[in-house]
């Protein structure tokens, strides 16, 4: 990365603990604009929990999130420019897959044109 750019998403020691249990610990990552990113592990392994906190839906114990530049730690889910879409038991049964992708997208006040061509 070029000195003076802003990674699209940083991780800084991202840590989140249940009581005694940590599910994640001390995760570092950088990730560019336009870079393709995979994460992948085993089960109980923290993927979901990265997730969630990612999108708001947990709080890291310690660490800093930023997204662009902007930390996201203290950021409600519903003002983060993220979403979670759901394993299938938690998708609506009635939309389709395009329009349960854009549910998140209609929330966030999203017009539908828009919503189509991202979705």
């Amino acid at each position: 990365m070029s000195e003076g750019t802003t990674p699209f998403l940083e991780l800084d020691g991202i840590t989140k603990k249940f009581g005694n249990f940590t599910a994640v610990s001390d995760i570092d990552l950088s990730i560019r604009e336009g870079e393709f990113f995979t994460l992948v592990g085993p089960s109980g392994s923290g993927k979901t929990t990265m997730i969630r906190m990612l999108v708001g839906m947990e709080r890291p114990t310690s660490g800093e999130m930023r997204l662009r530049g902007q930390v996201l730690n203290g950021v409600p889910a519903n003002k983060r420019p993220t979403c979670m879409v759901f394993q299938s038991l938690a998708l609506f049964p009635h939309k389709s897959v395009g329009e349960n992708i854009e549910f998140a997208m209609k929330i966030a006040g999203v017009d539908t044109a828009r919503r189509r061509r991202r979705g």
